[in-house]
Parts: C-alpha cells; structure tokens; sequence
C-alpha cells in the first residue's frame, strides 16, 4: 500500500470539512501535553537512526576485512609481477561478498549488533561460507597459480578474529547508545480498546525491540477506550497527539483502528499529517489480505505505511553534509562581501550589524535567526507584526539595497553552519506573528504547519519560482506553502543543488523583494 502524499491530504479536506486550524496548534500559545504534569517528557531530538547506525557498522566492517585482506598481502604474499592487480580486485570483492552474506543472514540489524555472541555462528558460518565459496573459484578458474592460498587461509583465520573483535566494540557502542535513549523509535498508539491492547501485548513481547511507547490517544471517551489499554495510560484525544508531537520526540505514529473506518481513520490523518513523523496502520485485525509485499513489520506486528518522515536516515546525512560543505564554501567566498556590508551598515545608520529574530524552525520549534539589519533600529520590528511594503520609511538606503538583493540573509549561513538549526534550501522561515490579510498564516492557509516537517532553509522552491518578498496576501502565502510542500514531497540533493544554482538569477529579477 502506498503512502499517502500532500496532495492526498489537501484534496481530503474539501471532503471532510475539516476546520483551517487542521494542525490543532495555536500559533500564539500552546498547552503542554499530558505527560508533561508526570516528568515523562524526553525532549532529545538528537536520536540516531538505527538505519544509519547499522549501515555505518557495515561501511566499518567493509574497511576492516578489506584492510586485513591487503595487510596480509603486504605482509605474506610476494607474488609474481603483473599479478598485484588481480589481489586489489579480488580483495574489495570478497569484502563485498562478506556483507552481502551477512546481510541474507540478518547480521546487519541493531539487535544483531547488540548481541553478537548469540549470533556467533552465524557470523562465523557466514564468513566460512565467503571463503568456501572463494577458495572453489580459484580452483575450478585454476587462479591457484595467482592467489595463495597461504594468503587466503590467513585472512580467513585472522579476519574471523578481527570481525568478532570489532562486533564486541560495536556491540558495547550500540548499547551505551540504546541506555542514552539515542537509538529508540518513541511511539505512541491511536486507538484503545481491544484493536490497541493486543498491538500494545505484542510490541511490549518483543525481544531487544527499539521501541519506547509513551502511551495511547484514542478520541473516545466511552467504555471501548478505557484510561488504561495493557499497562499504558491513555494521554488524550488526537488534538492532544499533536501538541504532544510538538513538545515532546515522538518518531512513530501506529494506528489500530480497523482500515473499514475509513472515514475516522482520514479525519485523524488529515491532523497528524503535518507532523515530521511516521504514521503506520496496524494490519494485524484486517480482515483484507494484501500482498506480502504491501506490508512492512513493526517486531512481528504488520502495519501499512501511511506517512514517512519526508527526509530521513541516509537522506538527512546527505542532506547534512551537504549544508556544511557548500554552506562552508559560500561563507569563505562571501566572507568579503559580509564584511563590507557589515561596514556599510554600521557607517550610515546607529545600531548593531546584526539583527536577530525568532522565526518557526523544524517541528515548529522556535529559533533564531541573523540577518544583517536593515531598518533603523528605533523602527526594527522583531515580531514582523507589520510587513516591510515598497518605499517602507523604516528601512535604511543601505537596507533597501540588501533587501532587494537578499544580501541581509547571508548570516543565516552561521545558523546553517554552527547551529544546524537551517539548511541552505528548504521552506524560509516565517516570524511569529508574520499575517495575511490581517490573520496569522496557519489560519489563512489549511496545512501551514506542513512546511516545518523538514529544517528551514535560507533559500527555497518558493522562492526561485518568484514567491518571494511579501505575502500580505492569501495568494501569496497560498502560492509559497504550495511550492514548499512540493519541495518536500520530491526532496532530492540534485534538487538542492538546483534551487540554488537557480538562486541569484532570482535575486537578479527581484521580484517582490522591498
């Protein structure tokens, strides 16, 4: 079953009739969630994907063989001229096949990582298995007079020694991560009653399962939702789920109600699906029977996925590495240019160089931002309740160039860089209380808080397609947050790269831009 997408959602709400307000968050003020009055909260947004935590094992466990294999050669093997090349070919490939084994074995997940002596002799069996099958190809391909089998017997031997060496670092890596809280999915379950107690029985009768569960929220409030579903409390109704989701890390969204509930299942969807989170229909009750394809497994729990976490795992990696590597280039590049606009704001008008402003980051978490000021700073307007119109008196001469060329943006690389709480490219943060036609943008625009599913970005999709400048309009602001959710929807890094490429040529039209 496939994902539901953005447009899915905004088409859906015609349908339901669903109120604007559809993240159930106010953007002035917001309640605590239940937990908060009992200590439970854990607000560590830094846990690890166990995805690139078990993929980074396996990039070291590559090296490892691999350089064993060449150090034995080096040490060992003195072979004829014209054959080295043929070992710095088999080597990589035989490492190559040892993580392909390991992987059919199931050897690569967390909780084989965790405990390795109890899977022992499968690592064994499955290095055993890469070496037979090597030692009958250079027999039957009668290579014996090119690769020693001294050399191969060796490697054998040691890397067998070196791998559950490296498994027992691992394992203890893993596990001071896992007591850290660094490696938990922390879910929550929608739906009570007997659909949620068993979910909740089976998930909490997994083995070495990286799930933490705060509890369940069920808009019930009759005899089929009880105050406690198999030992964990209710916490409220899917409202509250949402500004739980706000305060508090929550990863996974599993849904227990059954699928012929369509249209309650889509009313809830429709106000979680603005939230950085996955969202999972247990499938354990469905009296449907989809190809085992269609479903993937929570433990042995089936669910059908529903919603993902628009950039995740490897994606977010890249996406990371990305900022810090060209956001660092641009910094030394434009680092003369920052300079002398610094001067020029600091020579014609009083007042600090920079300027900073609370603006809605990920998640709808509050940051700030820098910008090198542009207004005088009797007149600086740090909760944007007023937006900067064409020949606005506020604005000083060197800001009005700045800002028609969205130089006054160039410090938010400090925040890509040092802070990490921007990326080049992304929805641009909007302040607290930036409106449209006298009303705050979640109230004009349904799905507003959609766009704080990824991290802000100095630049973006809206932007590059002229819908930058001022959104004093419900068109505006319409136009930016439907750019913005395509932009998440079909995130790739060649699209970052294209965004902005594509960047000063928008500056160049400046368009909107006062």
């Amino acid at each position: 079953m496939a994902a539901f997408t953005t447009r899915d959602l905004l088409e859906l709400d015609a349908a339901l009739q669903a109120p604007s307000t559809s993240a159930g968050l106010d953007s002035e003020t917001t309640r605590m969630p239940p937990l908060a009055d009992v200590g439970v909260i854990q607000r560590n947004r830094y846990a690890l994907s166990p995805v690139v935590v078990a993929g980074s094992a396996r990039l070291i466990e590559f090296c490892l063989v691999a350089l064993c294999g060449f150090l034995i050669h080096r040490v060992y093997v003195h072979p004829p001229i014209g054959t080295e090349t043929d070992y710095y070919i088999a080597i990589p490939l035989i490492s190559l096949a040892t993580l392909t084994i390991f992987r059919a074995l199931g050897l690569d997940q967390i909780s084989t990582l965790r405990e390795p002596l109890s899977h022992g002799l499968r690592i064994m069996g499955g290095w055993a298995l890469v070496f037979l099958v090597s030692m009958a190809l250079v027999f039957f391909l009668k290579l014996d007079g090119i690769f020693s089998r001294v050399w191969l017997l060796s490697w054998f031997g040691i890397g067998l020694v070196m791998l559950m060496i490296e498994r027992a670092i691992i394992a203890f890596v893993v596990r001071y991560m896992t007591r850290l809280g660094r490696l938990e999915r922390r879910a929550v379950i929608v739906g009570g009653g007997t659909a949620g107690e068993q979910v909740l029985r089976n998930l909490a009768e997994q083995q070495d399962s990286d799930l933490r569960i705060y509890g369940v929220f069920d808009d019930r409030t009759d005899a089929r939702s009880p105050d406690i579903v198999a030992g964990f409390p209710k916490l409220g109704t899917v409202d509250d789920l949402v500004e739980f989701a706000r305060h508090t890390a929550v990863d996974l969204v599993i849904f227990t109600l059954p699928i012929s509930a369509e249209k309650r299942l889509l009313q809830m969807l429709h106000k979680l699906w603005v939230l950085p989170i996955d969202i999972r229909l247990a499938a354990h009750m469905n009296k449907l029977r989809f190809r085992p394809r269609s479903y993937s497994y929570i433990g042995n729990v089936p669910v059908l996925d529903m919603f993902d976490k628009p950039i995740a795992d490897w994606d977010l990696v890249v996406k990371s590495a990305f900022d810090k590597i060209v956001g660092s280039l641009c910094l030394v590049v434009l680092a003369p240019l920052m300079v002398c606009i610094a001067i020029a704001v600091k020579l014609t008008s009083k007042g600090p160089v920079f300027f900073k402003q609370k603006r809605y980051g990920f998640n709808n978490e509050l940051i700030e931002i820098y910008k090198f000021r542009s207004m005088y700073v009797d007149q600086l307007d740090f909760d944007a309740t007023r937006q900067v119109t064409r020949n606005d008196p506020r604005v000083t001469p060197v800001g009005r160039i700045i800002r028609k060329t969205s130089l006054d943006e160039l410090p938010q690389l400090f925040n890509v860089i040092f802070f990490g709480n921007l990326s080049l490219v992304g929805p641009r943060p909007h302040a607290i209380n930036a409106s449209a036609e006298n009303r705050l943008y979640d109230k004009v625009v349904d799905g507003y808080f959609a766009r704080h599913r990824v991290r802000p970005g100095i630049t973006g999709w809206a932007q590059v397609n002229g819908w930058r400048g001022e959104t004093n309009t419900r068109e505006k602001i319409q136009g930016r947050v439907e750019h913005d959710l395509h932009y998440i929807e079909n995130w790739s890094i060649l699209f970052d790269a294209y965004i902005l490429l594509m960047t000063p040529i928008s500056v160049l039209r400046g368009d909107n831009a006062y």
